[in-house]
């Protein structure tokens, strides 16, 4: 029988099967928050920060700062629905919502999901082209493979341990930050004292940069990752029936999400910084090519920023695509009540990975359509705006009832966070299809 008093000898304050049991002291507490934040800085998330920072130079930094509170509410929102339910957000709902409801929330999931998954394999094909020029459709067919194999063939946590150094191409743009000629007087302004716009082109790159930053796929993977961790972990409980482990699980969920975050935010913030001080500084104002983005590391890297360039793009692309898969199969899982998890062996879970592997083919297939990459990455950011907002309203109103959360439904300052991004994404996605129509 499970026990449901302190997890003394438990890692709820351990390593997470999804990161990997070799990290010491303060990587022992990071979990599904960590992978969240590496995932968030996805093609789609590199090439929206990128045209922020060419197109409006420091213009837009203080999105970085303003998002960081409001990213870490809402997927705190959601660590807490999958820790203290023992479900993901899908399966909360099914049981607690009509069913219209679900199968809406899940389709606008899908939807979103499935153009930022096809963006990402059509982004890393670009970008390997400009290492050794191939047909696009042969990366793209490649890269789906690939992706493919390794969800239904590789055990996820070694899959994330590879995938980390390729991530780490990403620090490149620290290093452009600290080599090139950085207005710290208008970063800093921009920063603390924005200079808001209300003009069409500004208040969509705003969106995309919540969109990407603020994405509804992130919400349902951390809740999902939180529930199957339970299940890894048999001496937790889901907080509503076990109450006593709260204090611990929350203390984790905490530290796990400001971190997980703040390393993306943070990396966000360089991307803008890096390319507002070498493309918009030197007039390039409008990214159409991967060889115009990896431009912004040729400060720092020369002949070699294409190679970071690509090994950034195809790295957090590999590991954000099961993301993207992922929480589009929890989703549809949970809502079916099929078994799920990427803990299961693919005969365990036969129509969760078929889900997995249908969502990564239509994502391979809308590269067939002629969509520049680019762009594509750009507006699968803003779809996740616009379709974020109804999922976060739903997401905060479940998270806020008693008879689901017991003790721990959401209160105070997390609630006030999370109703405060979702209000500010409703306000801009407004105005900006009020600009476009």
């Amino acid at each position: 029988m499970r026990q449901t008093g302190r997890e003394d000898d438990d890692p709820e304050d351990g390593p997470s099967p999804t990161v990997g049991p070799t990290r010491p002291r303060l990587f022992k507490v990071l979990g599904p928050g960590l992978i969240t934040g590496a995932s968030d800085d996805d093609p789609s998330g590199i090439a929206t920060y990128s045209q922020a920072g060419a197109a409006f130079g420091y213009g837009l930094s203080w999105a970085m700062l303003f998002s960081y509170p409001l990213m870490v509410a809402v997927q705190m929102v959601s660590a807490r629905i999958g820790r203290t339910t023992g479900r993901g957000i899908a399966g909360v709902l099914r049981l607690h919502y009509p069913q219209w409801l679900l199968s809406w929330v899940v389709v606008l999931l899908l939807i979103a999901n499935v153009i930022n998954l096809g963006a990402d394999l059509g982004a890393m094909a670009d970008a390997t082209a400009l290492l050794m020029p191939v047909p696009h459709v042969l990366y793209v067919l490649l890269f789906a493979a690939i992706c493919v194999s390794l969800q239904l063939f590789l055990q996820y946590s070694r899959y994330v341990a590879v995938l980390k150094w390729l991530t780490a191409a990403l620090l490149a743009y620290f290093g452009v930050v600290m080599v090139v000629h950085v207005d710290w007087r208008a970063l800093l302004a921009n920063l603390f004292w924005p200079h808001l716009s209300a003009k069409g082109g500004y208040l969509t790159t705003l969106v995309a940069i919540l969109g990407t930053t603020i994405s509804p796929y992130l919400f349902f993977w951390q809740a999902s990752e939180e529930a199957e961790d339970m299940q890894v972990h048999p001496r937790r409980v889901n907080l509503f029936d076990a109450p006593a482990q709260g204090a611990r699980a929350l203390r984790r969920i905490e530290l796990d999400t400001f971190i997980g975050m703040g390393f993306s935010n943070l990396v966000s913030l360089a991307i803008v910084v890096t390319t507002a001080a070498t493309l918009n500084a030197h007039g390039l104002t409008n990214i159409q090519t991967s060889a115009q983005a990896a431009a912004a590391l040729r400060p720092l890297a020369g002949k070699f920023a294409a190679l970071i360039f690509t090994l950034g793009i195809v790295g957090t692309g590999l590991l954000a695509v099961p993301v993207l898969a992922g929480s589009a199969a929890y989703a549809i899982g949970e809502a079916r009540q099929w078994p799920t998890g990427l803990a299961r062996r693919p005969k365990e879970a036969q129509a969760f990975y078929a889900t997995l592997v249908i969502a990564t083919l239509i994502g391979m297939i809308i590269n067939f359509a002629p969509i520049d990459p680019i762009k594509a990455l750009f507006w699968s950011a803003v779809v996740n705006g616009v379709v974020a907002v109804p999922v976060m309203a739903v997401m905060m109103k479940l998270a806020a009832r008693a008879d689901i959360m017991g003790s721990f439904a959401v209160r105070g300052t997390l609630q006030f966070f999370g109703w405060s991004a979702t209000l500010l994404m409703a306000v801009v996605v407004v105005a900006m299809l009020a600009q476009l129509l």
